[in-house]
């Protein structure tokens, strides 16, 4: 099978998940695709089957914000100080969608452990918590509010944010590699009272955690990308054919 790296640099919201949409579309059933991206403007983006109404439209566009819906599930995230990943596999070269989920987690970490080895401390959520009962809590409004099973976190903090989805005969897999805490801005365009807010603010600074505030340094995201495909590339134990930066024109 034939691995694809794409880095597609800074998009805005509809292109970053056209784009995904896309390469989920026209994979063939001999290649899969890993790339990274990252958002300018900064996005705000909701999970398949969540309202636009969880989130203030109208404070989004007064601070020059995008707002999109992503094909796959889970709760908002605000897209900002990170790099994005997304996974494309065909359904058919996988034993089972949690054990690529698994996979996918083990080789953001050793990417991250190539970057810095303090990151190496980075590990696996084991439990998987009770979503139809956060989802009625005001946490539930938040990506970053809880760890689901195999995602990334450090030191019991939710590091990386991940979310998947079968499109027809492949596997979509995409995520929030948190660099810096900007994300954390979120909580202010949530549609709730103010002592909701502070809730909010409590959850999101206890729950998640970001290389930045690990390392107590500005990250390097032009190497953090080659440490991650790296990284890819080790726990698979495959090497990428090519880089493609345009062949696949998000629609």
């Amino acid at each position: 099978m034939n691995w694809h790296f794409i880095n597609s640099g800074f998009n805005n919201g509809k292109f970053n998940m056209g784009f995904d949409i896309e390469l989920a579309r026209s994979c063939k059933p001999d290649e899969a695709f890993f790339r990274l991206y990252r958002w300018s403007p900064y996005c705000i983006s909701l999970g398949a089957n969540q309202s636009f109404n969880d989130v203030n439209n109208d404070q989004i566009t007064r601070d020059g914000l995008d707002v999109v819906k992503r094909p796959t599930g889970g709760r908002a995230i605000l897209h900002a100080e990170e790099i994005t990943y997304s996974v494309i596999i065909p359904y058919s070269q996988i034993s089972s969608a949690k054990e690529i989920y698994q996979r996918i987690s083990t080789a953001l970490i050793k990417g991250l452990e190539y970057y810095n080895p303090v990151l190496a401390k980075a590990d696996l959520e084991n439990q998987q918590p009770n979503f139809p009962k956060l989802l009625n809590e005001p946490s539930g409004v938040l990506c970053f509010g809880s760890t689901a099973k195999n995602e990334v976190k450090y030191n019991g903090k939710k590091l990386i944010g991940s979310a998947q989805r079968k499109l027809d005969s492949v596997i979509l897999q995409h995520g929030s590699i948190l660099c810096g805490t900007y994300h954390k801005k979120l909580v202010e365009y949530i549609n709730a009272n103010d002592s909701i807010k502070r809730s909010l603010e409590t959850d999101i600074n206890y729950r998640t955690t970001e290389i930045e505030t690990i390392l107590y340094t500005k990250v390097d995201y032009d190497l953090l990308c080659n440490c991650l495909k790296l990284g890819f590339e080790s726990t698979w134990g495959i090497i990428f054919a090519d880089t493609l930066t345009s062949s696949i024109i998000a629609k």
